[in-house]
């Protein structure tokens, strides 16, 4: 059943002027997700708490400042002031902020979704060639950046045909930057705009297996129904709660888990710019963390780092997402700490978890059940129910689901109104889902979501490699590794010291953590007739 879109608040349509055809969108289950047709969620996070009556309650921690729920409604009313009166930002108007996890990057957040922009959030350590294809994919023209960060972002502006405006902010809570003081004199009242509840509030950038972003459009319902949903039935948030976590508010993962869970209910986040797992286990102590969000390969370390003496007694819930929770690390966290870990999977696309393990209910080496409002099954190439007990595609639909902006790819993504994820699972015969592989050629590393063909293409604008081929390799600490083969151009001499080269340059390149940590030099690609890479050979 095609549903049909309430009202639009933008001036400019371009977001929903290029949603997929209806009879490309998944199926949406929305009973018990009921909204108005107008609905701005930087308000409902914000102002709608203060007139609920948690204007005194702590809202954020970070960079040596504490901010109520006043002050945060307080300082994006003040932002979004700025953006439209200054800077003359229309709603529908794609606005991108770069920045490390900390408060100001949040208000800017907000900010920009009270005045009914689509925001953008970006990790810092893209670079500018990486930003410039989010930036033409979405047709952004403005941008907000920590000031620490311009350099990247400005040189991509310098060469864009449609990124013409970069204003910096400080996101060291000093408030020295050109937004911080457009805002100063501006008022703490702010007449939101008037967004429909299905106005793209989020484009939310995931690379997919070919490097090619792909932006994945979110309306203002969808932010409130994962906090609804998940956060409220799955980690029942209370006011009391205390949220932290390593993932990027640039990812859904994170600012689900770090701005919007806690924002719905009355709780604060304490924010990491370096949430490294020492740190990470230092901040739960500090500011008596209840809900702590990472992936499992930080979970591991963070064990491992935990000395006599470290009391993580206030923490009630640990929740691991990104990729899948090895037994071990299930087990070995509840034996040294007394408390769950949960796994979850989720999606860019889904814009968070829609299948978890439960307080009650959590097994090691199962992903549990769905989300109340989600449907689960496991399917082969048609679409068709596999036994329980074999290993089929995941295909999920519920209250969210995969809106691509303009992407051919849609229809590879929704099929007979289900988001095949591109995860292969398993169903037992009680109905519990267990991980089995991913069924593209993603890399997945540590939690963050690699495309091989990318990091190829970084390593090829080095004159020392004539040929190579990229693959994930199980690792027990990351969950996979980015491998590299490489055949040298002639008169190259393979050597470690030009392996840390290549490493060194794709680091340069492309985001940082994308670089291939193993690197094996090779006479010649195994390859099919026709010339393509066999890379299932290079796996064996």
């Amino acid at each position: 059943m095609t549903y049909q879109l309430g009202p639009s608040g933008h001036e400019d349509t371009f977001a929903r002027d290029n949603l997929p055809p209806p009879d490309q969108q998944p199926e949406f289950l929305l009973d018990g997700f009921t909204y108005p047709e107008w609905l701005n969620a930087g308000v409902e996070l914000t102002d709608r708490m203060v007139e609920k009556g948690f204007g005194d309650h702590i809202a954020l921690i970070g960079n040596g400042r504490v901010r109520t729920y006043k002050e945060l409604a307080d300082w994006t009313n003040r932002i979004a002031h700025a953006l439209v009166e200054d800077y003359g930002i229309k709603p529908g108007n794609r606005v991108m902020i770069r920045s490390a996890n900390n408060p100001a990057m949040v208000a800017c957040w907000l900010a920009a979704t009270k005045a009914g922009a689509v925001v953008v959030n970006t990790m810092p350590m893209l670079r500018a060639a990486e930003l410039a294809k989010i930036v033409d994919k979405a047709r952004i023209e403005f941008a907000l950046c920590d000031t620490r960060l311009l350099e990247e972002l400005e040189s991509c502006a310098g060469e864009s045909q449609y990124l013409n405006t970069v204003v910096g902010f400080d996101g060291t809570a000093n408030h020295e930057a050109e937004l911080d003081r457009a805002a100063l004199n501006k008022p703490v009242r702010f007449e939101a705009v008037r967004t429909g509840r299905d106005d793209v509030a989020l484009l939310g950038f995931t690379s997919g297996t070919t490097g090619m972003p792909k932006a994945t459009m979110h309306f203002h319902r969808d932010l409130l129904i994962i906090a609804d949903g998940y956060a409220q039935e799955v980690l029942q948030v209370k006011p009391s709660d205390v949220f932290a976590g390593s993932p990027p508010l640039a990812f859904t993962f994170g600012l689900g888990g770090l701005a919007v869970f806690p924002l719905r209910f009355g709780a604060a986040a304490a924010l990491l710019e370096n949430a490294s797992p020492p740190n990470l286990i230092e901040i739960i102590q500090k500011y008596r963390v209840t809900i702590c969000f990472t992936a499992p390969t930080a979970y591991k370390v963070m064990l491992e780092a935990m000395e006599e003496g470290v009391d993580l007694s206030t923490l009630r819930c640990a929740v691991s997402a990104g990729e899948t929770l090895p037994a071990p690390v299930f087990n070995a966290w509840k034996e040294k700490t007394g408390k769950p870990l949960l796994d979850g999977i989720g999606a860019t696309e889904m814009l968070h978890i829609f299948l978890t393990n439960r307080f009650e209910d959590a097994r090691p080496g199962c992903t549990g059940k769905p989300v109340s409002g989600y449907e689960v099954r496991v399917v082969d190439d048609g679409m068709n129910d596999v036994p329980d007990g074999e290993a089929g595609r995941l295909a999920v639909r519920g209250p969210t689901g995969c809106r691509y902006l303009a992407d051919e790819r849609q229809k590879d993504y929704v099929q007979d109104g289900w988001n095949l994820t591109g995860d292969s699972f398993i169903r037992d015969a009680e109905g519990y889902f267990h991980f089995a592989a991913r069924s593209d050629d993603m890399i997945i590393s540590a939690g963050y979501n690699i495309a091989g063909p990318e990091v190829e293409a970084a390593l090829l604008g080095h004159a020392a490699v004539a040929e190579c081929a990229v693959i994930g390799v199980a690792d027990e600490d990351r969950g996979q590794l980015v491998k590299a083969f490489v055949v040298l151009a002639p008169g190259q001499t393979a050597s470690a010291d030009l392996a840390k080269t290549l490493q060194d340059h794709v680091k340069a390149t492309i985001a940082p953590y994308k670089y291939p940590r193993a690197v094996e030099f090779i006479e010649a690609l195994p390859k099919t007739p026709s010339g393509k890479i066999q890379r299932f050979a290079l796996r064996r």
